[in-house]
């Protein structure tokens, strides 16, 4: 299964194992991951799943979606090229070992 390095809030770092297909915010939830609020449960209304994408693993998440784009401005933390929601990256063997940073604010 394929790992995902989650830096905390805190300043802690969680390696969390998920299945493919499951998405980042699913994983974190799952592992009780602080700071991934995920409100919405992953239906991209809330932006409280925001995440910083680490840069070697930028173009292999993809590109941000049009609706995740309108919801990253409103997101609580500052948006920067790295950010993400983590509800909108799915899992892919080609992903293990991405890190994300948890956003400070959500």
């Amino acid at each position: 299964m394929p790992k995902i390095v989650f830096n905390c809030p805190d300043g802690s770092q969680r390696i969390v194992e998920t299945r493919v297909g499951s998405s980042i915010m699913d994983a974190g939830t799952r592992s009780g991951i602080p700071g991934i609020v995920a409100e919405c449960g992953g239906a991209l209304a809330c932006a409280t799943c925001h995440v910083y994408v680490a840069e070697q693993f930028r173009d292999a998440v993809g590109e941000v979606g049009d609706f995740e784009d309108e919801m990253l401005d409103d997101a609580a933390a500052e948006r920067t090229e790295a950010s993400r929601l983590s509800c909108q990256i799915p899992m892919t063997d080609a992903l293990d070992g991405v890190e994300v940073t948890v956003a400070p604010a959500q």
